[in-house]
């Protein structure tokens, strides 16, 4: 059967226990949440890291260093840690934004291009998505390219011609974001059709689309990212108990596909992630 990656994204940086009660905050909820996410098939966790208190959006390293360790000690799992720079000050403090590094994650998101968001723009000028990659060329860490519309597939193959992305890319289609682009089948497909050869890819869908555009995926044998960070109902009216739902509910729309969720070592393979020591 042909392997699928599944990549639970934990938390993000805006859902909020008002929302739904098991949005997790702490180091250790995060931890256990992707502990329980492995169990049931996700070979990646991605995650934002939460002030333990508040729950709002953090970029202290010593958050994430904690987090890293608890779940290190357990299990396997690739570890994607966000480089977002949404909620900070200055989305150009290249410095603030890689932070994260410092935890020595399997891969970091590399969000590539700018978008409006509902509310703000999201910010990710060129001289940002080109030092963030030498950086993480520089560290051993797997960029995950982040791309919200069509323009980002090219500037991202720009990094790439450039030699600061190490084969084979691995991008992430985030699908219904914002203004972005809108989470049809047509889009999904169009995009995938201007991916460079030899890359690996994902799908997100924001809300109610996760399922039709994970299904989408899995039909053109790509891989799928499911969570809190993109959805916070299992089905409709429904809250999610917990992110290892939408991950059990990913595996067994795999099989219908014949497909089978990777495991840890599977996707280090297909993604050109070595262990570390």
């Amino acid at each position: 059967m042909d392997p699928v990656i599944i990549t639970a994204a934990l938390t993000g940086s805006r859902p909020t226990k008002a929302m739904n009660p098991a949005v997790p905050y702490t180091p250790q909820e995060i931890a256990a949440e992707a502990l329980a996410c492995w169990r049931e098939g996700a070979a990646i966790v991605h995650i934002h890291a939460r002030d333990p208190a508040s729950g709002a959006p953090s970029h202290d390293p010593a958050i994430y260093q904690q987090i890293v360790g608890l779940i290190r000690q357990e299990c396997d799992l690739l570890i994607n840690l966000t480089t977002s720079g949404l909620h900070l000050p200055d989305p150009g403090d290249v410095r603030a934004r890689l932070a994260p590094l410092q935890a020595a994650p399997d891969l970091c998101s590399l969000d590539v291009g700018s978008l409006n968001f509902a509310e703000q723009v999201f910010l990710n000028p060129p001289e940002w998505s080109q030092a963030a990659a030498r950086a993480l060329q520089a560290a051993g860490v797997k960029p995950e390219l982040e791309v919200f519309d069509l323009g980002h597939i090219a500037q991202a193959r720009h990094l790439i011609q450039a030699g600061l992305i190490d084969p084979p890319p691995f991008f992430q289609l985030c699908m219904g974001v914002g203004w972005g682009a809108p989470a049809s089948a047509e889009n999904l497909v169009h995009l995938q059709r201007q991916l460079p050869p030899g890359c690996q890819w994902s799908a997100l869908g924001v809300g109610a689309r996760q399922g039709p555009m994970i299904a989408l995926a899995l039909a053109l044998g790509g891989h799928v990212r499911v969570g809190f960070e993109d959805n916070l109902y299992l089905s409709k009216g429904r809250l999610a108990k917990s992110n290892a739902e939408f991950v059990r509910q990913a595996v067994s729309l795999a099989v219908q596909f014949g497909r089978q969720a990777a495991d840890p070592a599977e996707a280090r393979r297909l993604l050109g992630i070595p262990l570390r020591n």
